[in-house]
């Protein structure tokens, strides 16, 4: 029963940081939006300046093997 005496301002103290945060999270924009991050994986707009360190199939790389790609060997 004694240990109820600390459980129950430890639980205000943790749920007041939970709104504090919920409100930090809504005033600094970071709901602004929602299905933006979904609709743009969609998207192939970034497709166009893909780095080629990263997507090896976006330049010709001939009969050299990625090791010797990223060597800058052919």
């Amino acid at each position: 029963m004694e240990v109820i005496y600390g459980l129950i301002p430890g639980m205000l103290i943790l749920g007041l940081a939970a709104v504090a945060v919920l409100f930090w999270a809504a005033r600094t924009g970071q709901f602004e939006d929602l299905d933006g991050d979904g609709q743009r994986i969609l998207m192939d707009d970034d497709l166009e300046g893909r780095d080629a360190r990263r997507f090896p199939d976006a330049e010709d790389t001939g009969d050299a093997t990625p090791s010797e790609n990223a060597k800058g060997k052919r």
